[in-house]
């Protein structure tokens, strides 16, 4: 790339105007960042550039893009979260990206084992966009400090992980109930039968099997009832299940999420709130 940084120094000095450019579109200027991510819209990406702009748009078409590329679709993660745990997540994302260009410059110009040392201290020397987004520290070039006494940043609690099971994991069989996202794998029918049998003992799991709906079930999406083995979620409004792949949400994410709304959920809320 021409003109691009050549040295430890140079691509510090971008990834400092990158993390500052993301951290005002987290912070101070976090209505406009949320305004822009319209879970109706396409996969989107928060851009932090290296004039200290920052910018949600579309991911780069060409493949493999010639950058390494943020997280993609931010935006449809946003209306099932806490606002403070969806920024928190866009954050922990975006330090990843951030990591990963600058490794990116360093393999590019041929850093050796000094150069990406000395990169990374610069780096590491510096608080990360997540604990300045949730109040961890403060946003200094130092260790900051956990009491926040500037009061210039609002601490902002860490992602909770909403699984009743307690692992914050995915789970076979639905572990969310009162109100919390539905997330697993397609009930089977022999699930099915194994929850109307637990049924007549009077057990609780046959609720929640029987909750996740039988080996009928089908995507409010597209409309195909197949796909046993991929992951499913369900809408705590209209209560419909959806491939995961079809609403794009993926097992990780829906982890986060504590009140999942599909998009057709999402932008009738969206109308009568008008």
């Amino acid at each position: 790339m021409e003109g691009g940084p050549r040295t430890p120094e140079d691509v510090f000095k971008e990834f400092k105007a990158r993390r500052s450019a993301i951290l005002k579109a987290l912070t101070t200027e976090v209505s406009q960042f949320y305004q822009q991510c319209d879970p109706d819209k396409e996969n989107l990406c928060l851009y932090g550039h290296k004039d200290g702009s920052w910018e949600v748009n579309l991911p780069a078409e060409e493949v493999p893009p010639e950058l390494p590329e943020p997280a993609l679709g931010i935006n449809f993660a946003r209306d099932g979260m806490k606002e403070n745990d969806w920024l928190a997540l866009v954050a922990v994302h975006s330090d990843a990206w951030l990591l990963s260009l600058s490794f990116y410059f360093g393999a590019r110009f041929g850093f050796d084992k000094d150069n990406r040392k000395q990169l990374f201290n610069m780096i590491n020397g510096l608080p990360t966009i997540y604990e300045v987004v949730t109040g961890v520290v403060s946003n200094g070039n130092g260790n900051g400090n956990n009491n926040n006494s500037n009061g210039n940043n609002k601490k902002r609690p860490p992602i909770e992980r909403g699984a009743s099971n307690g692992s914050g994991k995915a789970s076979n069989k639905p572990p969310f109930k009162g109100g919390q996202s539905k997330a697993v794998r397609a009930p089977r029918k022999e699930e099915e039968n194994e929850s109307e049998s637990e049924k007549e003992d009077g057990s609780e799991e046959s609720e929640e099997e029987e909750e996740g709906g039988g080996g009928d079930a089908v995507c409010g999406a597209c409309g195909e009832s197949d796909g046993q083995d991929q992951f499913w979620i369900c809408c705590d409004l209209c209560e419909h299940w959806f491939h995961g792949k079809c609403v794009k949400i993926t097992p990780a994410r829906a982890e986060h999420i504590k009140h999942y709304k599909c998009p057709a959920c999402s932008s009738s809320n969206k109308r009568s709130r008008a």
